[in-house]
């Protein structure tokens, strides 16, 4: 049988996928928070579960950048991922290790088809969405001028901990993902009382339920006991 996984950084953000009435004929990953232990979960799980899984959908909350465009509460899906604080720091960027001349992945392009299908699902059941560039980090923005920094750099949508390692692994095991996320916050914004971490969780929870049903519905191969 081939399912989709789920997989979330947190409990609160999958629980929230289950409240949605998403939880049917999925496999589901809390993988922790930041890319490391993203990577080592997701890897895990797939190795375990070989020829199981046909598609990964990752998804969660967000910083938008300041200027992408994106507000809170928006959803956006993600074009390409990138490793934004891989490299060197200086002071107004950061400089990538392929600068040096060294050889290293640190973008990836997810893809198209699901984020095609999860868009028209959302659209149709009236929620909008953007679409465009993530960048993870390990450390998020505390500044509005490091967030700009990094949103200029990468032309960014919005900022996150996890989602390059995700694709990163789907890549490695050649398997299509799609990532979805909901903005909780303005990347750099420090005053927690301007976030909306609870209603962003439930929004992002809620739209990947209907992305997930729109997949199993245009891919036969994800449709439970079909191979």
């Amino acid at each position: 049988m081939m399912s989709i996984l789920i997989a979330a950084a947190t409990e609160f953000e999958l629980r929230a996928f289950d409240e949605a009435g998403g939880a049917e004929h999925v496999l589901r990953l809390i993988t922790g928070i930041g890319p490391v232990e993203t990577a080592h979960a997701l890897t895990a799980l797939l190795c375990r579960h070989a020829g199981q899984i046909s598609a990964v959908i990752n998804f969660g909350i967000a910083g938008a950048f300041p200027d992408s465009g994106a507000a809170l509460l928006d959803i956006c899906l993600a074009e390409q991922e990138v490793l934004g604080d891989l490299g060197l720091c200086l002071p107004d960027r950061i400089e990538r290790l392929s600068e040096r001349g060294l050889i290293v992945k640190d973008s990836f392009v997810l893809d198209k088809g699901l984020r095609q299908t999860a868009e028209y699902a959302l659209r149709h059941s009236a929620i909008s969405c953007k679409t465009g560039t993530f960048v993870t980090v390990s450390c998020a923005s505390g500044t509005e001028d490091r967030a700009r920094r990094l949103g200029r750099q990468f032309q960014g949508l919005c900022e996150n901990m996890e989602g390059a390692a995700a694709a990163r692994v789907c890549e490695a095991f050649q398997l299509p993902c799609l990532e979805l996320r909901c903005v909780s916050n303005i990347a750099g914004e420090r005053d927690r009382r301007r976030w909306r971490l609870h209603e962003a969780c439930l929004r992002a929870g809620h739209a990947a339920a209907i992305a997930a049903a729109a997949l199993k519905e245009v891919y036969p191969f994800l449709q439970p006991g079909r191979k």
